[in-house]
Parts: C-alpha cells; sequence; structure tokens
C-alpha cells in the first residue's frame, strides 16, 4: 500500500522532466508554439542587414538614407529634416506659426520634467537639407553639424548621395574628421552627380592636412571652404603646390576659403608661389591669419610683373620648342598639298597653251569661286572654253554658261550644279561674307578657350638687364586679408601692384580678358587707417569695386 501512493505521489511530478524526453503529443505541440517564434525572428533581423546593396536608391534623400540604415543595422540613425529658412518674411502667417510652435515647445519643456528630450531636439544629430523648392524633395545643399560623421555614415552616403542629381553642395561643420575619414569622403565624391561643385569643411582640424587632396587634378570641386581647420604653413605649402606647380596647374578651383587659420609668412609665400601659375582661382580669402610683411610682399608680387627663376626659364623653353615642332609639322603637310595642287594645275594649264596672267586669273577665280574638281577638268579637257572665257574676261558670267550646257550634253553628271554655282555670282559674296563671320565668331570662341587653357609660361614676356619678366596674376579678382599683421611696409607693396593693373587695364576696358584685382580688403591690420597709402589703395580700388561703383552712381543719379 505504501507504494501506491508514492507511486501517485511520483506520477504528476515525472511528467515535467519527462516531457522535454518523451510525453506524447502534448510535449510536441509546446516545443511548437515555442520554435513558432523564436525560430522566424533570428532571420528576419538577419536578413536585413545583408540586404542594403540589393537596395536601389529612388533619389529621395530622405528614404534612402532611412532605408539603407535599417538595411545596415543601424538602429538610432539621424533623420533628414529640411533646413530653416530664416529669412521668410513674405510668409507672415507661416513664420508666426512656427515661432508659436517653437515657443509652446519651449514651455511645455520647461514645465515638465517628462519633456527634456523635446528640449533638446535642437541638439540631436541631424541631416539639414535645402531642396530645390519647397514642394519638391530634389536635394540641393547638404549641411550637417555638430556631431561625429563615421564610417559606417560615409559609407550609406557613398549609395545614397550618387543618386542626388541635382546636388550642388556638401558642409560638413565639426563633424570629427580623421585622416581615414577625410580619404573615404574623397573617394565618395566622384560618385555624385557632375553639379557637386562646392564643398566645405569646417572646423575639422586633421594633423595630417591632407586637405589638399581634395584640389586634385581629376577634382571637379569649384569652391572650397576650408576655415578654422588649424592649418600651419605645411598645410599652406601642401595647398600651395595644388594650386600649381612647375608642370601641373589646378583648373577647376574658383575660390579658396583659408579664413581663421595659422598660416604665416612662409605659408602665405607658399600659396602666392601657387599663384604664379594658376589661371584659375578668382577668389581667395586669407583672413583672421598670421601673415605679416614678408608673406603681404610675396602675395603682391605676384599681383605685378615678377621675374621668372632658372627652373621656369628652362621650361619656358621646352615649352616653345615645343610649340615650334608642332607649328613645323603642321605647316609643311598643308604647304606641300598646295604646291602639289598648283604643280598639277600648272601643267594641265600647259598643255593647253595659256598664259601666266591667265593663270594667276584662273588661281584667283578658284578661291573666290570655288568650283568643284570636275569643272576644272572639263575646262581643261575642251580648248574653246578656255579661249572663250579668255576673250570675254573673268566677269562675264553669261558667256561662261554657255560652253556649259555644252559640256552637260556630252556628259550628264550632275552638271546642274555648275551652272547654278556661277550664275549666282553676286549672291555668293553675301554668302561668303555671312561665312567669314560665322566662322570668326568661332575663331574668336576657340581664342578664348585656347587662352585658358595656355599655360602661362607661354604668355608674352619682358627682358630686363638680361632677366625674364613674366605678366603678374590678372586672374585673380578678389583677396581678402582681413584682420591680419600687416604694415604699412606691405601696404606699399600692395600700392605699386594696385597701380599696375589699373594702368593694364585701362586700354582693355572694351576688349576680353582678365581685369586684375576688383577687390582687396587690407582692413584692421597693423597700420593706421587713415595712413596715405591706404587711401591712395582705397581710392584706386573704388572705381573698380563693381557693386561700390553701382552705389556710387545710384547716389549720384538721387542728387
Amino acid at each position: 500500500m505504501s507504494s501506491e501512493p508514492s507511486s501517485t505521489g511520483t506520477s504528476p511530478r515525472t511528467p515535467r522532466p519527462g516531457t522535454q524526453k518523451s510525453s506524447g503529443a502534448v510535449t510536441k505541440k509546446g516545443e511548437r508554439t515555442k520554435e513558432k517564434p523564436a525560430a522566424p525572428l533570428p532571420p528576419v533581423g538577419e536578413e536585413e542587414p545583408k540586404n542594403p546593396e540589393e537596395y536601389q536608391c529612388s533619389g529621395v534623400l530622405e528614404t534612402d538614407f532611412a532605408e539603407l540604415c535599417t538595411r545596415s543595422g543601424y538602429t538610432d540613425f539621424p533623420k533628414v529634416v529640411t533646413r530653416p529658412r530664416p529669412n521668410q518674411n513674405f510668409v507672415p502667417s507661416a513664420s508666426m506659426s512656427e515661432k508659436a510652435t517653437q515657443d509652446d515647445q519651449r514651455l511645455s519643456a520647461s514645465c515638465s520634467q517628462n519633456s527634456l528630450e523635446s528640449k533638446y531636439v535642437f541638439f540631436r544629430p541631424t541631416i539639414q537639407v535645402e531642396l530645390e523648392q519647397e514642394d519638391s524633395k530634389v536635394v540641393k545643399e547638404i549641411y550637417i553639424r555638430g556631431w561625429r560623421v563615421e564610417d559606417r555614415i560615409l559609407g550609406i552616403f557613398s549609395k545614397c548621395l550618387p543618386s542626388l542629381s541635382q546636388l550642388q553642395a556638401i558642409n560638413f561643420w565639426k563633424v570629427g574628421l580623421t585622416d581615414n575619414t577625410l580619404a573615404t569622403f574623397i573617394a565618395l565624391l566622384p560618385l555624385c552627380s557632375s553639379t557637386l561643385r562646392k564643398v566645405s569643411l569646417e572646423g575639422n582640424p586633421i594633423p595630417e592636412q591632407s586637405y589638399y587632396k581634395l584640389m586634385g587634378l581629376d577634382s571637379t570641386i569649384a569652391h572650397l571652404s576650408l576655415r578654422n581647420n588649424n592649418i600651419d604653413d605645411y598645410g599652406a605649402q601642401l595647398l600651395g603646390q595644388a594650386l600649381s606647380t612647375l608642370h601641373t596647374s589646378n583648373r577647376t578651383l574658383v575660390s579658396l576659403n583659408l579664413a581663421f587659420n595659422h598660416i604665416g609668412d612662409e605659408g602665405a609665400g607658399y600659396i602666392a608661389d601657387g599663384l604664379r601659375l594658376n589661371r584659375s582661382l578668382l577668389w581667395l580669402s586669407l583672413a583672421h591669419n598670421r601673415i605679416q610683411d614678408k608673406g603681404a610682399l610675396k602675395l603682391a608680387e605676384v599681383l605685378r610683373p615678377f621675374e621668372l627663376t632658372h627652373k621656369e626659364v628652362v621650361e619656358r623653353r621646352r615649352l616653345l620648342l615645343e610649340k615650334g615642332s608642332q607649328e613645323r609639322s603642321r605647316s609643311p603637310s598643308s604647304s606641300r598639298h598646295g604646291d602639289s595642287k598648283t604643280d598639277r594645275d600648272r601643267d594641265k594649264l600647259q598643255m593647253v597653251g595659256i598664259s601666266n596672267i591667265t593663270l594667276v586669273d584662273k588661281s584667283e577665280k578658284m578661291q573666290t569661286i570655288k568650283t568643284p574638281k570636275g569643272l576644272g577638268k572639263k575646262k581643261e579637257k575642251t580648248g574653246e572654253v578656255v579661249k572663250k572665257e579668255e576673250k570675254s574676261g573673268p566677269g562675264q558670267s553669261p558667256t561662261q554658261g554657255t560652253p556649259k550646257k555644252e559640256d552637260a550634253s556630252k556628259a550628264g553628271k550632275g552638271k546642274v550644279t555648275i551652272p547654278e554655282q556661277k550664275m549666282s555670282k553676286g549672291k555668293g559674296t553675301k554668302t561668303g561674307s555671312k561665312e567669314k563671320r560665322s566662322i570668326l565668331l568661332e575663331s574668336e570662341q576657340l581664342v578664348v578657350e585656347t587662352t585658358e587653357m595656355v599655360n602661362p609660361l607661354l604668355e608674352p614676356v619682358e627682358h630686363r638687364d638680361g632677366k625674364v619678366f613674366l605678366p603678374g596674376n590678372k586672374v585673380l579678382l578678389h583677396l581678402n586679408l582681413l584682420r591680419n599683421r600687416i604694415t604699412e611696409v606691405g601696404l606699399e607693396a600692395f600700392l605699386t601692384a594696385v597701380q599696375y593693373q589699373v594702368q593694364v587695364s585701362k586700354p582693355k576696358t572694351s576688349a576680353k580678358g582678365p581685369l586684375g584685382l576688383l577687390w582687396l580688403s587690407l582692413a584692421k591690420n597693423c597700420f593706421d587707417p587713415q595712413c596715405p597709402t591706404y587711401t591712395m589703395i582705397q581710392e584706386l580700388m573704388l572705381p573698380r569695386d563693381p557693386v561700390k561703383a553701382k552705389v556710387k552712381e545710384e547716389e549720384g543719379t538721387a542728387i
């Protein structure tokens, strides 16, 4: 009897451990219910990170960036937000509503402790976007400010940014760039659209100062801003070499902003060396640096005729030799063809018995009328045609038309065009003049394009006392040297440079070409703002500045 209660007591306890071994259908159902939610969930979470490469971007940055972040397993990622525009006075209702909502958010955040997160929404990492139009989703500019951009984010950008067909600018402000992230960012730029021309990397000091890689020969960046990056003389040397060297030159960069850095006299000298042979940079800012008189003298020297070094003279001679050999290789071929044609014409005309005077008339006719080769052969075959031309003279068109009809009866292979060309001799002069005008316009355009691409060492030079002087850089239009350490010694150098550019640009006001400096800022340096040299510079630059000149004209008309 003792065995029965023990068996009955153990019977309800035994199934609990026995369910895992063998308990029938009940245990199997329990296992199925536990496996169903556990088995499908891990593969779903594992499949999504594997598919970012398979995703095809739609061109909408907000959806593409969010989808790629989730697929790559990036949960807490920044949101894409339209950049707020401060100047919205023309829509008062929208501005008032936005201010009201902001005030309400601030009040609610201050009143309740649970809304602390909404109080710091402004400081959350976001990707600010400026759209081409308010209604459209076409991204024009990207702004990232105040949060660290890692390689993972740049990898996502490399997939979603190429689909933005109208992207024009990328602005990174204090994003903690390193040498590695800068290298990945530079590799990302060629993948973007060709409309991307502006890059701003401000507040991103890098120890190696490899910003010059953004100005490579293959770069398409036209506007580059590197403010507040602690760039010293070494970084300025790298940037100056990227602007131009003896054999290479950057031809795409238009504006370069190097304000709020640590560039001294040596760095200013390196940048001046880069401006010697660079003919694409129009706008340069070196404000808020440590440039003194030595650097100012080197920068001013580039703006007026400067002496070529020995290496530059040797390179100029080599380029001149190459240019001469190319012209010689082209000219003999054309002269040989012309001589062979004239010799053939003379031989054929001597067979007919025509004098040298008629040969000259024939050459003049061939140049003005430009008759086809078949017509010349017909005249050479029939001597009567040539004799009639001699009797009638070169200006009589109806006598020339009669023998052509006889020739047309002999061989009718497209002779209909022959009388039309000579009967419309007067009209041909008009069309020829129009053609000449169009050719001249095309040639002017080609000359302008070629002058932009010509090496500055091939420009006309001046020889003085056995030295070669190259004209100064007249392409640079804007130079900002605000808040440096320049004294009156540097001011005198800039005064001579400005006087030279004013004298050179006076006779070329109507002609197309480089104008020289139009805006020069030397304010708040180490000199008296009322010193005579500074006032003379301002007086010379005032009529050259287009903005100030327009304001002065408007004031004169108002009076």
